[in-house]
């Protein structure tokens, strides 16, 4: 009987703090964000770290379980780059990152947000190649990257993407040429005007990356 009482005892512990060491990770993750930002405006100061989870800071929503779910930075007057840290946000739905000055990659990280559905960072300076680990984003519908300074080609493993409604790469320095299969078969041609692209994926003709 001690013993069943002992066992009780540590799974009630787990049960009360799992959900805490969830957010809390989630919070390193987020500070670690503010940490690689410039905020001359000071729209992050009350990210506090010593907080239990980050779901009273600005800008931030969560869940009833205290997760992440959104992040609202867009056109906040912030410069800087993304770190692989982001991609502990497991829960997160939206990233929404645009019009700012932040540049560098775009961490192949990202792609463990397996529950993103919208991934809105336009309007950056972000460059480098798109990571194929988006692909691994089976719940995403809208990804916007217009207006960075992306190059290479269009992953082919993105054709994966069954939900994709709304995908944006116009304004960037992509090359190759642009994917037929899957939700691409629907995208508008202004989706992905101003690059170096090819025009459409002729296949058996050419290689997709044609011209890269």
């Amino acid at each position: 009987m001690a013993h069943l009482y002992r066992l009780s005892i540590v799974l009630s512990f787990i049960l009360t703090v799992s959900p805490s060491l969830s957010t809390n990770t989630e919070g390193n993750a987020l500070h670690a964000l503010r940490s690689r930002l410039s905020d001359p405006t000071n729209v992050l100061q009350s990210w506090d770290p010593t907080l239990v989870n980050p779901c009273t800071w600005f800008h931030v929503t969560c869940d009833s379980s205290n997760h992440v779910t959104r992040l609202d930075l867009g056109n906040s007057n912030i410069s800087g780059t993304l770190g692989p840290e982001l991609g502990e946000l497991r829960h997160l739905k939206y990233l929404e990152l645009y019009r700012n000055d932040i540049g560098g990659k775009i961490p192949k990280e990202l792609g463990n947000m397996k529950n993103l559905v919208s991934m809105d960072i336009y309007g950056n300076r972000f460059e480098g190649e798109i990571p194929k680990s988006f692909a691994m984003l089976k719940s995403l519908r809208f990804l916007r990257l217009n207006n960075n300074k992306l190059s290479g080609s269009i992953p082919r493993e993105l054709t994966t993407l069954k939900d994709l409604k709304v995908f944006d790469v116009s304004n960037n320095d992509l090359c190759g040429t642009i994917p037929v299969d899957g939700p691409f078969a629907s995208f508008p041609m202004e989706s992905f005007e101003n690059n170096k692209l090819n025009g459409p994926e002729l296949k058996g003709l050419v290689p997709y990356d044609f011209g890269c």
